[in-house]
């Protein structure tokens, strides 16, 4: 059983500047070869060298809400040069930068929503069961894949065991381009993120967290594919927050992880989850902000000079150690040391070649990186080592890690790209029947591994039978990289 500081970590971090934390502060459409082979499928239709960081020397704090205009903008999908050859670099550096917080609930609009907090022991002062001895965060009956739709401006739930589309969920008036979405470890909440607009949208995936904000004695939500209620009338979305971020299509929000929460003794699990956020607001300033189940801005880690070719923290994910883990278009990637107080954050920037574009941390806490226009990559913390895997340069999108296994989506071919964790090898490449432009990677609570495909569909896949796997179809365009079933939450929790 792994407890809650079961990683060591041996980062040397060699110098240190002032960071401040406060309060609140594409539609890519890649074109790729269809290469396919006839893979039996089932079809479920319901309806440069390494450099390092530089040092970071100022920052600015802002507790402005109001947004920038917005323009319409197509995600880079340039590759730049890179090599799929096996790379190892030693002598990693890594900025530290401290931060300071200060608490200051942020705006959001109407929310029924609350949370509780609990501590060490229980009531009677007896410890009743540590993480892992309980029931956790397992809820597999409740187990759903949120699925956003960048032309439709909606979320489509599934339901990961039966493969049924349940509901779809209008997240905007149109022309938001939802992108990242995030689920939180009991599965009970999923957060989407629009690129264009610059919001942030909570839905809850369950009808008793619903909110009944009309007070006619009923939830009006989805109630199947093909029942869409108009923005702003469906009662499971529990609100929207609209960031100050720079304005447009790059800028707007893309990374981002659930935290777990504080562990209940009493119920022996964990209670009042928070997510995390990045943005990119004016001056190339990088937002990190802490977002309460209820929509409370508790606090903003800002990070000047972001390093991600002009756009937004690209992926999020979680550490065993419960730290949020960032990383940069084709750029940097950083740390939040939420266990340290104040708040630091240490910056490190991978070898040219890694080319970086999905981003995961196994359940060992080591970073994935799915490159495009290079190969996939990990940086091992303990021995601050990269390591490229050989055969894998490739267009390579979104990417989960198990217990066992790093799956990556890739393009040209496309299909998904299986990776022993163990030693840093190239399993198998495996087509799908079709394929158009293999997107997102997510692995649900069930350890089934599901790949969504851009034109229209996803697959669920038994990663110890992968030809077997089945299709569910989907509306709209998918372009998606995120946590989007909180598996990777959930393989990082002590079990």
């Amino acid at each position: 059983m792994r407890g809650f500081n079961s990683m060591t970590w041996r980062l040397a971090l060699p110098c240190s500047v002032l960071l401040l934390a406060c309060g609140d502060a594409g539609n890519s459409s890649d074109s790729t070869s269809n290469s396919s082979t006839g893979q039996p499928s089932t079809t479920v239709d319901p309806t440069t060298p390494p450099t390092t960081s530089n040092p970071t020397t100022g920052v600015s704090v802002s507790d402005s809400d109001t947004t920038a205009g917005s323009n319409s903008n197509s995600e880079s999908n340039g590759t730049s040069s890179g090599s799929g050859d096996p790379t190892t670099t030693t002598n990693s550096s890594a900025t530290t930068t401290s931060a300071s917080t200060t608490d200051n609930p942020g705006t959001s609009s109407t929310s029924g929503v609350s949370a509780s907090t609990s501590g060490g022991e229980s009531s009677t002062g007896k410890v009743i069961c540590e993480p892992g001895d309980g029931m956790g965060m397992g809820m597999v009956e409740k187990s759903f894949i949120w699925i956003p739709s960048q032309d439709l401006s909606d979320v489509a739930k599934v339901n990961t065991q039966t493969m049924v589309l349940l509901a779809r969920y209008k997240i905007g008036a149109g022309g938001d381009s939802p992108s990242r979405t995030s689920v939180s470890g009991d599965g009970r909440f999923v957060i989407v993120n629009s690129r264009q607009t610059g919001r942030s949208t909570m839905v809850a995936a369950n009808i008793e967290d619903c909110v009944d904000k009309n007070n006619n004695g009923k939830i009006e939500t989805s109630q199947g594919p093909n029942d869409v209620l108009a923005w702003g009338s469906d009662e499971c979305i529990l609100w929207d927050k609209q960031w100050p971020y720079a304005g447009g299509f790059a800028a707007g929000p893309r990374g981002t992880t659930w935290t777990p929460g504080t562990w209940d003794y009493d119920l022996c699990q964990y209670v009042d989850p928070k997510v995390w956020i990045g943005y990119s607001a004016p001056g190339g300033v990088a937002h990190f902000a802490r977002v309460a189940v209820d929509g409370t801005v508790e606090e903003t880690v800002m990070v000047p000079g972001w390093n991600g070719q002009g756009y937004s923290p690209y992926g999020g994910a979680l550490d065993p150690e419960f730290r949020p883990w960032m990383a940069g278009l084709r750029g940097e990637f950083i740390r939040i040391n939420t266990d340290q107080n104040p708040i630091t954050v240490d910056r490190f920037t991978p070898p040219g070649n890694t080319q970086g574009y999905g981003f995961t941390v196994d359940p060992d806490g080591n970073p994935w990186f799915a490159g495009c226009g290079g190969a996939v990559s990990t940086y091992d913390t303990d021995t601050m080592q990269y390591t490229s895997i050989p055969g894998t340069n490739a267009c390579h999108r979104g990417i989960a890690a198990d217990e066992k296994y790093v799956w990556a989506a890739a393009n040209g071919p496309c299909g998904l790209v299986q990776i022993d964790r163990a030693t840093n090898t190239l399993i198998k490449f495996h087509n799908t029947n079709p394929c158009s432009t293999a997107i997102g990677v997510s692995i649900d609570a069930e350890k089934y591994v599901w790949l969504v495909d851009q034109e229209g569909w996803a697959w669920k896949i038994d990663p110890e039978n992968v030809p077997a796997m089945k299709q569910v179809m989907v509306p709209g365009s998918h372009y998606v990289y995120s946590d989007m079933t909180g598996g990777q939450l959930n393989s990082i929790l002590p079990q």
